[in-house]
């Protein structure tokens, strides 16, 4: 496999200042006509603030954040309220974001997949998942997926980071933990989460690949100041792997949208969450 050295410095770093919703995540949130339910999810070192909207529908869609981003990262274009016509809903605040609980453990993708292991077994009943992950949360969902199979229907990637492409040396890892400690604190969940930047990396190249399920990538090629058209053929590259050992496997791409594709075309996170879930019933 081709080594990038690319960093999500350029990815992430300069959008971490617009979007980031470290201190966003206090209120509880209308989603339409409903109140979405705060609930608090007993991780048992620490807790975490979950919120729902459960009818038990056939599945259950949960949405997991990427580095720097709770849970309303989602709800700046309603994403949630559009889909909860259809199916249940939850998001939450990892630890350190939000009303959630600080955790001075090491924040690393093992680590975060347990505690959502934790929070879909809070709010499941036994059905499957429909997993919705955006940058970070790509390898959280991902780590899910591949030890939790039976569990997961299908899976939606927004931009997320890949192995491939985000392998960044100390000093970049240092750079985006220190904006974070200086903005929101040596245990915020940002800086935490940050800190284990190089060995989620590592972790996750020693994942096999994804179950049989139907799988959806949204990449974003858009080129600008911080991205050159070869990163984002690398950024592309990286995100064609995960379609090993998938039969249903499709790549959205957009050069419309920056990193946060949810936010500048949410309609295309829309009509391809409505795909996937065609091709699983």
């Amino acid at each position: 496999m081709k080594s990038a050295k690319k960093s999500i410095v350029k990815m992430g770093l300069s959008l971490f200042f617009v979007f980031t919703s470290c201190d966003k995540d206090s209120d509880p949130v209308k989603n339409d006509n409903e109140t979405l339910k705060e609930t608090k999810v007993d991780l048992g070192t620490h807790k975490v603030v979950a919120y729902s909207i459960i009818r038990n529908t056939k599945y259950l869609i949960v949405f997991e954040s990427g580095l720097g981003d709770g849970h309303s990262v989602w709800d700046e274009k309603k994403i949630p309220a559009q889909l909860n016509a259809k199916l249940d809903i939850v998001s939450y605040d990892r630890a350190g974001y939000g009303k959630s609980d600080k955790d001075s453990k090491p924040r690393n993708i093992n680590q975060l997949r347990s505690e959502l292991e934790t929070v879909i077994n809070n709010f499941s009943n036994g059905r499957k998942v429909i997993l919705v992950g955006h940058s970070l949360g790509g390898m959280i969902i991902r780590d899910y997926a591949v030890k939790n199979p039976d569990k997961v229907a299908g899976l939606l990637f927004i931009d997320p980071s890949h192995e491939y492409y985000n392998q960044l040396s100390q000093e970049e890892e240092d750079m985006i933990y220190n904006v974070f400690k200086a903005n929101y604190g040596v245990n915020s969940g940002g800086a935490l989460e940050a800190r284990e930047l190089i060995e989620d990396s590592q972790y996750m190249a020693t994942l096999s690949h994804l179950p049989n399920i139907p799988v959806i990538v949204i990449s974003s090629l858009k080129v600008d100041e911080s991205h050159s058209a070869s990163d984002r053929e690398d950024w592309f590259k990286a995100h064609e792997l995960l379609k090993s050992g998938v039969t249903d496997f499709t790549h959205v791409s957009t050069t419309k949208s920056g990193h946060y594709i949810m936010i500048d075309e949410p309609n295309l996170v829309i009509d391809n969450f409505n795909l996937l879930l065609s091709k699983i019933k």
